[in-house]
């Protein structure tokens, strides 16, 4: 009851807030910022209308398709490389080291060389450029999320596995994989938004048919700013929606991250 009373409160809070941002957008566009061609919140809706669902759900799909695919691998590529850290000890600095080159690697840079190997999509397909760097941007998170997590494994446990007879792996599996799956959760929370950007970037390399990055595109090149804003905004609703949905995946399967019993 009470994480269901804090968790409307909690949505309260974050709808009041966004309340009070497009009441001041508003207020601005029609003062300070009107002659800075900022538009307001209905000339954006009106677009966004006019354009029709069929038109944003045919781009946005296919970003979701490509920012899907990437999270995927970049989550199962982190997932593996933490634990053979865990089951590798001297390992370690390497893996480390590769994880933490693939974060300091600006997107903006590697984007064309990926480009360069991977080549255009076919027709209807997605980039193979926006997914890898979708998965680019959720490993490092992943990795560090979860070689906390494992590491935070309570050590009694261990020991009690390890009298019993088991190795590292059954150390793994029963007890620092459970240990570790509220660190992995907050990191996939903030790897989606991540993955979801890293596509959107991938995109706008070009070769592309479809995807939010072509809107974007086309927008600036018609200077139509109500479009821009509305995919703009359509983007950060989805991205807040991802991290949304792992912050309640969180609570329902790891409450006792929450201080509630398990």
């Amino acid at each position: 009851m009470a994480t269901s009373s804090g968790l409307l409160r909690s949505l309260g809070t974050g709808t009041l807030g966004i309340a009070v941002l497009v009441a001041l957008w508003w207020l601005a566009a029609l003062t300070v910022l009107a002659d800075a061609r900022v538009p307001t919140p209905d000339g954006v809706l009106r677009t966004a209308i006019d354009d029709g669902w069929g038109f944003y759900s045919l781009h946005f799909a296919m970003t979701l398709q490509e920012a899907g695919v990437g999270f995927a691998y970049g989550t199962l590529a982190g997932l593996v490389v933490a634990s053979l850290v865990l089951l590798v000890p001297f390992a370690e600095p390497v893996l480390m080291q590769v994880a933490v080159i693939s974060y300091c690697i600006p997107l903006v840079a590697i984007a064309p060389v990926l480009f360069i190997v991977i080549g255009n999509p076919d027709e209807g397909q997605r980039s193979g450029t926006a997914t890898a760097l979708a998965a680019l941007s959720v490993f490092f998170t992943t990795v560090v999320g979860t070689v906390l997590g494992l590491r935070s494994a309570d050590r009694a446990s261990l020991d009690v596995v390890r009298v019993y007879g088991g190795g590292r792996v059954r150390q793994l599996r029963t007890v620092q994989l459970v240990a570790a799956l509220p660190s992995v959760l907050a990191a996939l929370r903030i790897g989606a938004p991540a993955a979801f950007l890293g596509a959107i970037l991938g995109e706008y390399v070009g070769g592309v048919q479809h995807g939010v990055a072509l809107i974007l595109k086309i927008a600036q090149q018609n200077v139509d700013v109500e479009q821009a804003w509305a995919v703009g905004i359509g983007c950060a609703l989805l991205a807040g929606g991802f991290y949304l949905l792992f912050g309640l995946l969180g609570r329902v399967l790891t409450p006792w991250s929450q201080g509630v019993a398990s």
